[in-house]
């Protein structure tokens, strides 16, 4: 005979596969026992406590989801979760583990976000080789208490996410397989040469929030990933966009940063070329820009974000963007739109642009050149209202 199922809160749902219970103030997992059960929601609650037998009734069991409830590493057993032996997807973001418990080997993402985990161990991770993501943000790690053994056993994860700790470097032993990782939020000063080598998968690396500072850059921390497509380095302290970028890079994002000038042919080893760079908030002025900044991005570059710098013209070598479709120069000091300075009047060809912002600088728009944005198509594609010390409808 079937056991009855147990009294569930009135406000959980009952699929046929699955029970979701979030936010009902329950303090025990019910004593389920179903074998076509393969997802559980229990997010939001107040379970403190998880004993070694919870789950024996529940073998097929794929998605468990105990993220916010009260979790520590005494209460929940050290073998919770070791029968569910078809178990995918864990969470657990958002309790008090200090420690990462036993689990199974057929997990294939795991969270553990917002948790108080002390250190990755060489056994934290052990026998995981299924695993494709792990998120570990919002813990208190650091450069001390991550084994370079920690990762080893995970054979084929693709995406790491490391945010929010207190990491000064870039950990070591990544797995060969990685190709997204996320180190947003940290005090990580300087990316060493051998730091990201065995990373060659890698097409996604994220160092926002950091104190990077560009002499602390080795100049082949990055330049050899011949994968890596976005790169962000969006509030860190660098005061020029860096030399010896990744060769294939697609995404460069620096926003928020000192950036006082782009280096002439810093972007020119690029292939096929950057896409979109995003320059926003920095200390970039006309003369931190040359002609041949942007060699190397003629055909590629298509956004163009200089807003909200120190630019007291517009900058030079933008005719030679020739796949340009959003640029903008608001939040600046520009004075003058000169002829030839955003389209090319010497030739007849269309523009690519589709979005020209030029507000809130101090041009008098009554002198701007007739023809300055004769090459592009919408004219109301091209924004000039407001200027600086002039109200939204003159």
């Amino acid at each position: 005979m079937e056991q009855p199922m147990p009294s569930l809160p009135a406000s959980c749902l009952l699929a046929q596969a699955a029970i979701a219970c979030s936010n009902v103030k329950m303090k025990h997992v019910p004593a389920l026992a179903d074998p076509g059960l393969t997802t559980l929601y229990l997010a939001e609650n107040e379970i403190a406590k998880i004993p070694a037998h919870t789950f024996l009734g529940l073998p097929n069991l794929e998605w468990l989801d105990l993220s916010k409830n009260k979790l520590d590493a005494r209460g929940l057993h050290p073998h919770a979760f070791k029968n569910l032996t078809r178990l995918k997807r864990l969470n657990l973001d958002g309790n008090s583990l200090s420690t990462v418990p036993a689990l199974p080997t057929s997990l294939q993402e795991l969270k553990l976000n917002d948790n108080l985990l002390q250190g990755l161990q060489h056994s934290s991770f052990r026998g995981l080789s299924q695993l494709l993501t792990l998120e570990v943000e919002g813990n208190q790690l650091h450069d001390g208490n991550i084994s370079p053994l920690a990762f080893q056993p995970l054979h084929n994860l693709l995406y790491l996410r490391l945010d929010r700790n207190r990491l000064r470097t870039i950990p070591p032993g990544l797995p060969a397989s990685l190709q997204e990782l996320h180190l947003g939020a940290n005090v990580i000063e300087e990316v060493t040469e051998g730091a990201l080598n065995r990373s060659r998968s890698l097409s996604v690396l994220v160092l926002s929030n950091n104190r990077l500072q560009e002499d602390r850059l080795a100049p082949r921390a990055w330049i050899d990933l011949p994968k890596l497509e976005t790169l962000d380095l969006s509030h860190n302290q660098l005061v020029h966009v860096p030399s010896f970028l990744p060769r294939g890079l697609r995404r460069l994002t620096l926003h928020h940063n000192r950036i006082e000038r782009i280096p002439g042919y810093v972007f020119a080893h690029m292939k096929p070329g950057l896409e979109f760079l995003h320059l926003s908030h920095n200390s970039l002025r006309a003369d931190g820009i040359h002609g041949v900044s942007f060699l190397g991005l003629r055909a590629s570059l298509a956004e163009l974000l200089l807003d909200h710098n120190e630019l007291q013209a517009v900058p030079h070598g933008l005719l030679g963007l020739k796949g340009l479709q959003v640029l903008r120069l608001s939040h600046n000091k520009i004075r003058h739109v000169p002829l030839n300075s955003i389209c090319d009047t010497r030739v007849t060809q269309d523009s690519n642009l589709i979005s020209t912002h030029l507000e809130n600088n101090l041009i008098d728009r009554r002198r701007i050149p007739p023809t300055a944005f004769s090459c592009i198509r919408a004219y109301h594609s091209v924004v000039l209202q407001p200027q600086q010390g002039e109200g939204e409808g003159s």
